[in-house]
């Protein structure tokens, strides 16, 4: 029963960060699961995919309702259900226990209501409704700390350039036209194995996540810049890359005892712990008037993840509707409470006496974390005062076409200049997750680029 206890805290993880796959791992790794972490990952990543129907047969049969003398743990049987139901041994692997012989005493109920669920939605296999969750492009960075875009270009120069990310597939390659130094291919090229990523010249990181970085754009030898929800480090190491790898140029917080680790070894990686100074705490905690040097920050914090693939009801997001199903995972609740924080952590950053320029993400696809919280903010009395204002389009990446929604800017004299201070990106669709930034700004400066369109780094191969 011990896998399935190791697995249950996975099931209900609502502030997970990262893959799941580096999360299941990085415990074994820390010796915080006994479980054999392939046996882990297989399970919890099988269960998740069935999650919704898994929820809705228990619910139905009552099972724990029945068996409340058994005191089954409900994510122990949601892991139990799917391996009754879900496997083609349809087996549960475990030696006897009190939690699995409640779930076999109900088997016929749990079966029945499988069945019943297949008929009203009309399939005969659950398959028949899940989308692989997997990611059409694998995008990786060249790492300018370590190496140069053109290097990195020669490096992969056996796959054949395509200029359409709707064009890639096995054996070729794309090089970003939004993001300098960036390149796409097929998930089937085996980057991971490549000397290049071993050596960290190379990062994996998603298009959209290099939005941030980009959009912010701060000046080497002039900004010093914050990162206040930083692990794993993706973005982290890509300002520092935009940044020219400049000494103390970055301030990097983050909060949560495992994940800082995991911050310190990307930032190793990149070879930018010169430029990065790793800052273990709460970033709410720190006081403004102590960092009065500070010019630009991003401020990426945790959200309902709704742009991560498998993890959104993208009917409803993609639209533009409000959550309304209490069955939802993602419902009016649990992202009120989120906007509440976002809006707090993101307020309380502007509030930093020298900063001029604030990135704001989420990889959520919901208005309630994303456009509602920028109207929030930029209407927020205390912001008004400091003079911040939302940025104009031709300084967030003006060629990418998707926008934030005008819709809920209608209440602004221009609602259309509103969300052109917004990105956003779709689940697949756009070649990666889900995202959403805004940019801030307020005041002239001599470093970040307030005047002018951001002026690409010179790194750019010629498309």
């Amino acid at each position: 029963m011990l896998l399935y206890k190791e697995s249950s805290q996975f099931i209900e993880n609502k502030s997970r960060h990262g893959s799941l796959q580096n999360q299941i791992f990085g415990m074994y790794k820390h010796k915080k699961l006994k479980s054999n972490p392939k046996h882990v990952f297989a399970l919890v990543s099988s269960t998740l995919k069935y999650l919704k129907f898994i929820k809705e047969i228990i619910k139905k049969s009552c099972l724990l309702k029945v068996e409340r003398k058994s005191k089954i743990p409900p994510a122990v049987a949601i892991l139990l259900v799917h391996d009754l139901l879900f496997t083609r041994s349809g087996r549960i692997q475990s030696r006897q226990h009190p939690w699995k012989e409640a779930v076999i005493r109900n088997q016929t109920r749990l079966r029945a209501e499988m069945t019943k669920l297949k008929l009203k939605l009309h399939v005969q296999s659950f398959d028949e409704l899940i989308e692989e969750d997997k990611t059409p492009i694998r995008w990786f960075r060249a790492n300018t700390v370590r190496s140069s875009c053109e290097q990195i270009a020669k490096e992969f120069n056996e796959l054949e350039r395509v200029y359409d990310i709707k064009s890639i597939k096995k054996g070729t390659i794309y090089y970003d036209q939004y993001i300098p130094n960036l390149f796409g291919v097929d998930p089937l090229e085996k980057i991971t194995s490549s000397a290049a990523y071993k050596q960290g010249r190379i990062i994996i990181q998603d298009r959209s996540s290099c939005f941030p970085a980009y959009i912010l754009n701060p000046k080497p030898g002039v900004d010093k810049v914050i990162d206040a929800c930083s692990a794993p480090g993706n973005k982290t190491t890509h300002l520092a890359s935009i940044l020219r790898n400049t000494p103390n140029s970055i301030i990097a917080f983050e909060k949560d005892d495992h994940r800082v680790k995991t911050l310190e070894k990307m930032c190793k990686m990149a070879g930018a712990l010169g430029c990065i100074e790793i800052r273990h705490g709460d970033f709410t905690q720190t006081k403004p008037e102590d960092f009065t040097d500070v010019t630009g920050m991003l401020v990426d914090p945790s959200c309902s993840g709704s742009g991560i693939f498998g993890r959104a009801y993208e009917d409803n997001a993609q639209k533009g509707r409000d959550v309304e199903d209490s069955n939802d995972p993602y419902n009016k609740t649990r992202l009120e409470k989120l906007s509440n924080f976002q809006f707090t952590i993101v307020k309380h950053a502007m509030l930093f006496p020298g900063l001029r320029k604030l990135v704001y993400s989420t990889c959520s696809i919901y208005p309630e974390e994303d456009e509602r919280v920028a109207i929030r903010l930029i209407e927020d009395e205390d912001l008004k005062k400091r003079g911040w204002k939302f940025s104009p389009r031709e300084r967030v990446i003006p060629d990418w076409p998707r926008r934030g929604r005008v819709e809920e800017f209608k209440s602004f004299d221009d609602p259309d200049r509103c969300a052109g201070a917004c990105v956003r990106s779709l689940p697949k669709v756009d070649g990666g997750i889900g995202f959403f930034a805004v940019c801030f700004e307020r005041g002239p400066t001599v470093g970040l680029d307030l005047e002018t369109k951001p002026k690409d780094d010179g790194l750019h191969l010629e498309q």
